[in-house]
């Protein structure tokens, strides 16, 4: 199992690790990574690694087997041998942009309290699909009180309760499509907000921003119907 840095620290631009395999399609695993692997509609983290005689850019990671993370490369270039002391640094400004956009979906999940059906992430927008069968009456009020909520400055914590806690409060999980990983004795939950003044509580393993007013000014897009009762709604960063 690879242990994942960025759940404790997400602002972690570089940190050596060890080479712990290397697959047969040459993909690189390492002992601990700062690389966030693609999954709850965040995109895996692209960057490089870097070794005594060589470095390598990686172009995203991927979950493997046995809770391993796969750094995958660019290219086919030589990689550096299992048990090697690595440097990895990771693409900070594209991920930071993946940090304020994912935090900024939660936030859509309150001014629009329905349940979620899926949902997507990139470096300049994202979109969250609805159990919506109407479209909202008015997008102007509801970006409005998104920004709003942004202003805020909330703080953004985690913490972790058990399956069966997670059990006993099924109205935590908002997303439809993908469910919380169980199995592990414990779920993470990102917190916007604290106490009376909590914005916004799910379980999530992605990455956030510290304070919501890093997110920035966003906009909201168009208003997609995909299905009978589904519609996307589309976030985009202002700047």
């Amino acid at each position: 199992m690879t242990k994942q840095m960025f759940i404790d620290d997400a602002y972690l631009r570089d940190a050596e690790a060890e080479v712990f395999a290397v697959t047969d399609e040459g993909g690189i695993v390492l002992d601990q990574t700062i690389f966030y692997a693609t999954s709850g509609g965040q995109p895996g983290d692209s960057g490089t690694l870097s070794w005594n005689g060589g470095a390598i850019e990686i172009a995203t990671t991927v979950k493997g087997e046995g809770g391993s993370l796969i750094l995958v490369p660019a290219e086919p270039n030589p990689l550096p041998p299992v048990g090697a002391r690595v440097k990895q640094s990771i693409n900070w400004e594209r991920r930071h942009r993946h940090m304020r956009v994912h935090t900024a979906l939660h936030l859509l999940s309150v001014v629009i309290p329905l349940p979620v059906t899926g949902g997507s992430i990139s470096p300049d927008k994202g979109r969250l699909d609805f159990d919506m069968p109407d479209a909202p009456e008015d997008k102007a009020a509801l970006e409005e009180t998104l920004n709003k909520l942004i202003d805020c400055d909330f703080e953004v914590t985690t913490e972790w309760i058990t399956d069966a806690e997670l059990a006993a409060n099924p109205g935590l999980v908002k997303t439809m499509s993908v469910a919380p990983p169980k199995g592990a004795g414990k779920i993470r939950l990102v917190r916007i907000g604290e106490g009376e003044n909590t914005a916004d509580l799910q379980p999530c393993g992605g990455t956030h921003v510290r304070f919501t007013a890093e997110i920035g000014r966003v906009r909201l897009g168009k208003i997609e119907k995909k299905g009978k009762q589904n519609r996307r709604v589309y976030l985009h960063l202002e700047g």
